[in-house]
């Protein structure tokens, strides 16, 4: 039984960052849409991509150094949520929104913390 434990705890994080990241690079793709040129719709994609870029590099950092993770998917959900918050045009459902993208970072970050822990008894 602890087996399964650990090797949960080993590839959780690991998994639904992935599949985070891969969401977050999902929803750059609405530049599209936007009728722009070819390469301001490059420069668009590249900006709304730098977030997954970045959570991408943590991810690979992470893979050996879990404590790299769980801090950063943590950070990078509470900046999100000030980002958010910090909008002048904000409204009460902009809390639901930043928590939709923000909850999965912080269980990330929780489990890559766990493992860290494990890993460390």
């Amino acid at each position: 039984m602890k087996k399964k434990i650990s090797k949960f705890v080993y590839w959780a994080p690991r998994i639904i960052s992935m599949i985070f990241i891969f969401f977050l690079a999902l929803m750059s793709l609405d530049v599209f849409s936007l009728g722009l040129s070819l390469w301001q719709t490059i420069g668009a994609l590249f900006m709304h991509n730098i977030p997954a870029l970045i959570l991408l590099v943590v991810l690979l950092i992470s893979w050996k150094y879990e404590i790299v993770g769980g801090i950063a998917f943590i950070l990078a959900g509470l900046i999100y949520i000030v980002i958010v918050l910090m909008k002048p045009q904000r409204e009460w459902y902009m809390l639901a929104w930043s928590v939709q993208i923000a909850g999965p970072a912080f269980l990330i970050g929780i489990l890559f913390l766990a493992n860290w822990f494990k890993k460390k008894k």
